[in-house]
């Protein structure tokens, strides 16, 4: 609208100023000093290169205008959106990027006198180009190759689900591909098992899972922070997730991509947090629900307990989805760019900005150096002893826990379809072959009476 020049806040606002409409910056706001305040600190929910006092009033409302064109022009070609769960509310926080940078963009362009690239242009390049998400790519390339010679490895077949409810390989076969087992990483010094066991999944239900979860949350976050940010907040949590298992169930085989996964969707948490009052505030949100509150933190806590859930079936554990989730958290915080909120124009001295640096940098810091601890205390270890003996009942429950142990769909291992013989020879005792390639001896007691339902029933304690 044209500015009117009896309302002029000061005299370095030419005459054909423009300003957004006042109902749609602010409830009440006029054009005054304090108005122009307002102005910048709204702008200053958006974009920290928004909030100097050599961005003019006139341009600055400029540049909200054009923000909530973009905003106007993604409903209507996506419609409303419905920012639920963590990987909802994140797309919901990329788009909010992708809208103020092409308002900069517009800015930029206008001060240079040249043609502006139209919304709908600028929103398709953020998808194509060197904004592929080529490292999801790669790791949903390589996860693939890697599931299909596990199944190679098992002679062309997979286990009963009784053995293997995610329908794949043996544990032997999993372990040949470089499976997570703590014994041969502490005492056989194959650390690599660290790295490869990130690539290599249970089976098809489990690779499913992890590839559309990877597909979503990967894509979403490496076109809007780049490829080297991905890369660490997968690598770093999913390391660091398999060596917390590696300690707390030395027991247990495991396998996945989750614990990357995993750090990935901290790292979305990490940057939701951060972005919170601007995700929901009455400007982005024109007509701002509040109950939107509510139903977002009830499905961010339904995400975290189905993904525990799924943390509790063989060969995957929780504490990899877990640890993997606050490592991912703490690098986020170091990571992603956060959009600025703070009130604009106030110069920071050296102090401040120091603080601020070491505040960036502390969640990445303090994960490398919790990932070496852990490591040390791994290997120090003697790759079976578990400094928390309950643990494996947060990772790992045979289901339905109400049925007869030798009636339940699947077991904590495939040792609940092991078999024994009964040998005389050269004294009474049971020979087991466990499902890690190990033959059991157990000696029993000729002068007691042996009930052959019992035996099968501790079969499973014994390996």
């Amino acid at each position: 609208e044209e500015y009117d020049k009896s309302h002029r806040p000061n005299d370095d606002i030419p005459a054909n100023a423009t300003f957004l409409v006042p109902s749609d910056i602010h409830p009440n706001m006029i054009d005054r000093e304090d108005d122009i305040a307002k102005l910048r600190l709204l702008a200053g929910k958006l974009s920290a290169d928004w909030r100097g006092h050599n961005v003019t009033s006139p341009a600055l409302a400029r540049r909200l205008r054009d923000f909530q064109f973009a905003q106007e022009k993604r409903r209507r070609k996506y419609g409303d959106e419905r920012p639920w769960g963590i990987l909802g509310l994140y797309d919901h926080l990329a788009t909010v990027r992708v809208d103020v940078e092409w308002a900069e963009d517009a800015a930029v362009r206008r001060a240079n006198g040249e043609s502006y690239l139209s919304w709908a242009d600028f929103d398709a390049s953020k998808k194509r180009g060197v904004n592929r998400p080529y490292f999801t790519y790669f790791l949903l390339i390589t996860c693939t190759v890697i599931l299909t010679a596990s199944i190679v490895v098992n002679d062309w077949r997979v286990e009963p689900l009784s053995v293997n409810p995610m329908i794949g390989p043996s544990t032997l076969s999993l372990i040949q591909m470089g499976a997570k087992y703590s014994d041969l990483i502490v005492n056989h010094n194959e650390a690599w098992r660290l790295v490869t066991s990130i690539v290599l999944h249970a089976g098809v239900v489990h690779y499913f899972i992890n590839m559309l979860a990877l597909w979503f949350v990967g894509s979403a976050i490496e076109r809007t922070h780049g490829v080297l940010a991905a890369m660490i907040l997968f690598i770093i949590p999913a390391i660091g997730g398999i060596i917390l298992s590696a300690i707390f169930l030395p027991q247990y085989i495991t396998v996945g991509a989750s614990g990357g996964i995993f750090g990935l969707i901290g790292a979305c948490l990490a940057d939701i947090i951060m972005n919170w009052k601007l995700l929901f505030s009455d400007f982005v949100n024109e007509d701002g629900r509040k109950h939107r509150h509510v139903m977002v933190v009830v499905f961010l806590i339904v995400d975290i307990v189905l993904n525990c859930i799924i943390g509790l079936t063989p060969y995957v554990d929780n504490f990899t989805h877990l640890g993997g989730m606050t490592i991912g958290f703490l690098c986020g915080i170091s990571t992603m760019e956060r959009l600025s909120s703070d009130f604009f124009g106030i110069h920071q001295n050296c102090l401040t900005k120091t603080k601020q640096i070491i505040i960036r940098f502390f969640g990445l810091i303090v994960s490398i150096i919790g990932i070496l601890i852990a490591t040390i205390v791994l290997l120090e270890g003697d790759g079976a002893t578990t400094p928390c003996p309950n643990c494996n009942l947060l990772s790992c429950v045979s289901f339905p826990p109400w049925n007869d142990y030798n009636n339940r769909w699947w077991y904590c291992d495939d040792c609940g379809g092991v078999t024994a013989q009964i040998m005389l020879h050269p004294a009474l005792h049971l020979n087991l072959e466990c499902p890690d390639g190990m033959n059991v001896q157990i000696d029993l007691d000729p002068d007691m009476k042996i009930d052959k339902g019992d035996l099968e029933r501790k079969l499973p304690e014994y390996c």
